[in-house]
């Protein structure tokens, strides 16, 4: 259902990423080893055969993220249960941030399919001791980091599982079979390594988050989930008198899950007070949520008998499909933005003749000396420009206030936008609030009153008209 809405401000960057390339010379101080993800070149091959709509451009996600279930319920059958696929599959979707994915024209959904294939090599792998998983695993291991930098603390998955079996015995894979493959996969990093370490230099001018809390950290294990389906199936199990399951999960496969579950969250966590720069972003985390999806299945199968997985699968998904449904919006929004709407708008008003907007980069990059007034379109800062295009003299700001902002606003006051009689301030709605009430300060506008377009969910357009006297 929202498939169709508008691209929010990260799937503009996508839109424009994949059109102009990850060479395009705006991107060079805006992260540029982020934007060199094979998913870009995905998404604008994607584009060449189906173009760059919102549905289109999410596409891909939808397809991954289903490809992502069956590869999903594999691992619930092999780790915890042979009927366990259904249930997996169920608690990944009672989990918003996972259906989020699903429709975001962003690396995440494409990451967590190729996570899952090169966590089913490794298994198989270690299972049968056969060479077309192991090569795979490693190939499919390290395309990881090629989609996304910053999954590589569930990368570790793989080490513990790794050790886990080997130390343990009962596989055909041995110490010098294991070393050997997870050199391959290392070698295969040593590209992207180095440009994660470059990334690191400049982290600090890409944060968008203050850093974590303990609680925050808890809130992201899911944790109502995992152990209220728990207690659930508990009280269900001694109501109904079921025998409790009497097979044990493995070592190995407790590795595997609580590692999954784990390792993005908390090693995130560890990583942004260890060096202050706070990555513990919501969107980061998600490569942790099938994890959380498969320890809430191990701990529900202790009380599930055999013959029953069916039954409580079933009504496990009805629960999720009625209290998770946005039941009171018929079309609801991916995200809580509409620039669509919002440049429309904008362009409804120029039809009456041309009017300057002043517009804010709404990217935490646009800062000098990135940006400057005379900042080039089509550019990076303005991905927003360039997939919802506006009419009009276009005034480019920056993201927040600085010297050479309030020294171009000063001279536009005093010359283009009052001799224009009306302009228009368009951008992310702290924006507009903070340079309405700047102008609203002015001398020029004194006896000028003002007109909210919006808002356009947490976009907005204020207009400043000129008082006929």
């Amino acid at each position: 259902m929202p498939l169709p809405s508008s691209f929010w401000l990260d799937e503009m960057a996508t839109v424009f990423v994949a059109q102009q390339g990850s060479d395009h010379p705006s991107l060079a101080d805006a992260a540029p080893q982020a934007w060199r993800s094979w998913y870009y070149p995905v998404i604008r091959l994607n584009g060449a055969v189906f173009g760059y709509s919102e549905v289109a451009a999410r596409l891909p996600s939808i397809l991954a993220m289903a490809a992502f279930l069956v590869l999903l319920a594999a691992l619930a059958r092999r780790l915890i249960h042979s009927e366990a696929g259904w249930l997996a599959v169920f608690a990944c979707l009672a989990l918003p941030g996972f259906n989020y994915q699903a429709a975001n024209a962003r690396p995440y959904a494409l990451g967590m399919c190729v996570f899952a294939a090169a966590l089913l090599f490794l298994v198989r792998w270690f299972d049968f001791g056969r060479w077309r998983d192991g090569l795979p695993f490693a190939a499919s291991a390290a395309l990881v980091l090629y989609i996304h930098l910053l999954f590589w603390p569930s990368c570790l998955v793989f080490v513990l599982y790794a050790a886990e079996r080997v130390a343990r015995g009962g596989t055909p894979v041995n110490w010098k079979r294991a070393v050997l493959v997870f050199a391959l996969c290392a070698c295969a990093l040593l590209p992207v390594m180095a440009q994660t370490l470059s990334l690191l230099r400049d982290a600090r001018a890409h944060v968008i988050a203050p850093l974590p809390s303990l609680w925050q950290l808890l809130r992201s294990l899911e944790l109502p989930l995992v152990l209220g389906c728990a207690a659930a199936l508990w009280l269900i199990a001694r109501l109904r008198r079921w025998r409790p399951y009497a097979e044990k999960l493995s070592w190995s496969a407790m590795v595997l899950v609580a590692g999954w579950w784990l390792c993005q969250p908390v090693l995130l966590y560890a990583f942004s007070w260890w060096t202050g720069d706070a990555v513990f972003v919501p969107r980061y985390l998600q490569l942790a949520l099938p994890g959380a999806a498969l320890a809430t299945t191990a701990m529900a199968a202790r009380f599930i008998p055999a013959g029953q997985w069916r039954c409580v699968s079933v009504a496990f998904a009805l629960g999720v499909f009625v209290f998770l449904g946005q039941w009171r919006q018929p079309w609801p929004r991916h995200h809580n933005s509409d620039w669509r709407a919002a440049a429309r708008a904008v362009n409804q008003l120029e039809a009456a003749g041309e009017i300057p907007v002043i517009c804010p980069s709404p990217f935490i990059e646009a800062r000098p000396p990135a940006w400057r007034p005379d900042y080039p379109l089509p550019g990076f800062l303005y991905a927003h420009l360039a997939v919802y295009p506006v009419s009009g003299r276009i005034y480019l700001f920056p993201f927040e206030n600085s010297p050479p902002a309030e020294l171009r606003a000063s001279t536009l006051a005093r010359g283009a936008l009052s001799s224009s009689r009306r302009f228009l301030i368009y951008g992310w709605e702290p924006q507009v609030n903070f340079w309405r009430a700047w102008f609203a300060h002015r001398p020029e506008f004194a006896n000028w009153r003002q007109r909210r377009i919006g808002p356009f969910a947490d976009v907005d357009i204020v207009l400043f008209e000129a008082v006929a006297l």
